[in-house]
């Protein structure tokens, strides 16, 4: 089973955390969040990322960022690599659709992510 992280600006990853424990009680095994403060460094999350990781016990790890090229993504893609992948943009959609699927390998699964993200994002309609 592919390990979930969480990395948002503060309060956003325990946010959707709670969220995702809403929806998908059972998924707390398999997730984790890591809130960044201000006062963070891109060293001290990938500190924090790896004790996560570490703990998880997982071989394969998908972490879903909050923004491209911001502290929480900075960091976490010094974690990179055939076991750890990373998707930027998180949103609702995208993290139901990686609980989903986390039976899956890294890789479908972060392809799943991204379409789940992706097609999360519906206009609405103004009257």
């Amino acid at each position: 089973m592919t390990f979930l992280l969480l990395i948002a600006h503060a309060p956003l990853a325990t946010a959707l955390k709670a969220v995702a424990e809403h929806t998908f009680p059972e998924c707390a095994r398999q997730l984790a969040a890591l809130d960044v403060t201000p006062d963070m460094s891109a060293d001290a999350v990938e500190q924090a990322a790896r004790a996560l990781l570490a703990a998880s016990g997982q071989s394969e790890t998908l972490i879903l960022a909050d923004v491209f090229g911001a502290t929480p993504c900075n960091g976490a893609m010094r974690l990179l690599g055939p076991q750890v992948g990373l998707l930027c943009g998180v949103n609702v959609p995208m993290l139901w659709r990686s609980l989903c699927y986390a039976g899956e390998a890294l890789a479908p699964l972060t392809l799943r992510a991204a379409q789940g993200g992706a097609g999360g994002i519906v206009p609405g309609q103004c009257t």
